[in-house]
């Protein structure tokens, strides 16, 4: 890689990359869930991250390169942690409170890559494109503060109740 452009096409090949392989782990993570509020929260970022993929899609298009070709190893090792999480036996409320942990964790990191990606959008004078990325960042900070109001909405506190 020599120029910022460059960087770029790394980036969003890469972005494609998390978001085809959050499209195959969502429905996991739903089946895993045991409240409602929970799964059905996942279940519409699923839908979301479809629509991210095909904004993807779309900017390569634009762009003229292929989303294929890169692996998102960072996806692919929180991806990994939480389907080794997902494994342990343990008390329902718990499950789900490491769920939320888990995907939250996912949203950070793809808040923090459609943050630089916008950056760099707006660097290389790509501005439909950079409102696209803002667009799917705005949506990746929805998901992140909707896992926030499940886990206060009485997820944790269930969770730590069964300590006592």
């Amino acid at each position: 890689m020599k120029t910022l452009e460059d960087l770029f096409e790394h980036q969003i090949k890469d972005l494609y990359s998390a978001e085809d392989q959050l499209v195959k782990a969502l429905p996991k993570m739903a089946q895993k869930a045991k409240t409602e509020k929970l799964k059905n929260a996942i279940e519409k970022h699923l839908e979301q991250t479809k629509e991210h993929r095909n904004r993807i899609e779309k900017i390569c298009d634009e762009l003229d390169i292929k989303p294929q070709g890169e692996k998102c190893l960072a996806m692919k090792g929180l991806l990994e942690e939480a389907e080794h999480f997902m494994k342990d036996d343990m008390d329902d409320d718990v499950l789900d409170a490491g769920i939320i942990a888990e995907a939250q964790r996912i949203e950070h990191y793809e808040i923090s890559a459609y943050g630089t990606a916008t950056r760099f959008a707006k660097e290389l004078g790509h501005g439909d494109i950079a409102s696209t990325l803002h667009s799917t960042l705005t949506e990746e900070y929805e998901a992140d503060e909707s896992l926030t109001e499940i886990a206060e909405s009485r997820v944790n506190e269930k969770a730590k109740s069964n300590a006592d």
